[in-house]
C-alpha cells in the first residue's frame, strides 16, 4: 500500500541576504542560483514529481505572497506542474501560520495522507536520497512530526541544530532538544559529540497531529484557520482573508510548535542540502574556477582567488582581488568581503535611503 503526499511549498521569503539579485518583486526563490538554468522554485516544484514503491506524490499546494501569483504560475510552468492550489498570504506571518494553513487545505483534498512542508529556496542536489528519506520517515508521520536533519559536515554557524534522542526506528529518532544558531566554538564541539543534525526546516506530518499540536500556540493555529474560512476561493487560487490574517500572531513553526510538543521526530539524512541565504552560500556550494572563483553570469577575474563575481546585464571584471563578493545588476552594485555576506541585509536597508 502506498502513501501519498501531498508537498506543501512555502514561497513567502524576502531574501534580503541575497540583494540586489533578490528584491520584494522577485525574490530569490524566482532566480537561478545554485548553478544550474533553473529558478530554486522551479527545482523544488519538479523534484517530488515521481512516485516510489512506497510514496504517491500528489499535486503541490504553493503557499505564497499574494503578489508574487504571476510568478508562481510562471515558474510552475517552467517544471510543467499544475498546483492542486495556490494559497494567497496578503502579508507574511512566518511558518507557523503558514504550516496551519498548509494543514487544512491538504485535509480538504485528502484527509488520509501527510503533508510534506519545505521552503521553495532550497537547494537539495540528491532528489533520490530526500525521497528515500521521506520513505523512512512516513511510517512515523502518522503519529509524529518529523523534520528532516542534516548531517554537518563542518562547524556552520548558520543553522539551528537538532540533538537526537532515542532510536524510534529505522534511522528516525525522538529529538532531544533544538539548540539555536551557535558559535563555531558550540558547533565544532556538537560536530565532536556527534548525534546532531543541522535544522532544514522541512516537516513531515499528517495534518490532524500537527493541527492538535499547536495547543501551545492555540491562538496563531485558530487565527489562521479563520483567514483560511474566510477565504475567497477562484479556481484553484484560496484568497486568504487579509483582515484576519492580519491578526495572526507571527513566529517561525519550530517555536510554536516543535520545541513544544512531544510527539517531534528527526530523520537524517545526506541529501546535498543548502539553505543559500547569503552570498558566501553560494560561493561555497557552486562549481568553481581553477582559483577557486565561482562566476556567475556576465563576470570575469584576472590575478584573483576565492571571489564570487555575478553580473545580470553588468559585465562584472575584476583583476588582483580575492576573498570580494561583487553583484552587480541594474539596480545596485555591491562589493563586500566574503565573510561579511551577513551585511548584505544592512547594505540594502541603507541603499534604500539613498
Amino acid at each position: 500500500m502506498t502513501i501519498r503526499i501531498i508537498p506543501a511549498i512555502m514561497s513567502g521569503g524576502a531574501g534580503a541576504r541575497l540583494w540586489p539579485v533578490s528584491t520584494e518583486a522577485r525574490p530569490k526563490q524566482f532566480h537561478a542560483l545554485s548553478g544550474g538554468a533553473d529558478s530554486l522554485f522551479t527545482e523544488t516544484a519538479r523534484r517530488l514529481g515521481g512516485d516510489t514503491a512506497l510514496l504517491s506524490f500528489a499535486p503541490p499546494l504553493v503557499l505564497c505572497n499574494a503578489r508574487h501569483t504571476p510568478l508562481v504560475r510562471e515558474h510552475l510552468a517552467r517544471a510543467n506542474v499544475a498546483p492542486a492550489a495556490i494559497v494567497l498570504e496578503p502579508a507574511p506571518r512566518n511558518t507557523a501560520a503558514v504550516g496551519a494553513v498548509a494543514a487544512a487545505v491538504a485535509a480538504e483534498f485528502d484527509p488520509d495522507a501527510l503533508v510534506l512542508l519545505m521552503p521553495a529556496d532550497h537547494v537539495i542536489v540528491d532528489a533520490a536520497a530526500f525521497r528515500a528519506a521521506i520513505e523512512r520517515a512516513a511510517p512515523f508521520a502518522r503519529e509524529r512530526i518529523v523534520t528532516f536533519g542534516i548531517t554537518p559536515d563542518r562547524p556552520a554557524t548558520g543553522y539551528g541544530y537538532i540533538k537526537r534522542g532515542a532510536e524510534l526506528g529505522d534511522s528516525v529518532f525522538a529529538i532531544a532538544s533544538f539548540r539555536e544558531k551557535p558559535n563555531t566554538e558550540t558547533a565544532s564541539a556538537y560536530l565532536a559529540e556527534g548525534g546532531y543534525s543541522w535544522n532544514a526546516g522541512i516537516f513531515l506530518f499528517h495534518p490532524q497531529v500537527l493541527l492538535e499540536e499547536f495547543a501551545a500556540s492555540a491562538n496563531i493555529r485558530d487565527a489562521a484557520l479563520a483567514a483560511l474560512k474566510a477565504a475567497c476561493r477562484e479556481g484553484d487560487e484560496i484568497h486568504l482573508d487579509a483582515e484576519l490574517f492580519a491578526r495572526v500572531p507571527a513566529q517561525p513553526l519550530d517555536i510554536a510548535v516543535m520545541e513544544r510538543t512531544s510527539r517531534a521526530a528527526v530523520a537524517p539524512c545526506e541529501i546535498g542540502w543548502a539553505d543559500i541565504g547569503a552570498w558566501d552560500e553560494i560561493w561555497r556550494i557552486t562549481e568553481k574556477d581553477a582559483a577557486n572563483n565561482a562566476l556567475h553570469g556576465q563576470a570575469l577575474a584576472l590575478d584573483g582567488a576565492g571571489n564570487l563575481l555575478r553580473g545580470d546585464g553588468i559585465k562584472v571584471c575584476a583583476a588582483g582581488v580575492s576573498g570580494l563578493i561583487i553583484v552587480a545588476t541594474p539596480e545596485a552594485v555591491i562589493i563586500l568581503p566574503r565573510e561579511r555576506a551577513q551585511d548584505v541585509k544592512q547594505l540594502r536597508e541603507a541603499a534604500a535611503l539613498l
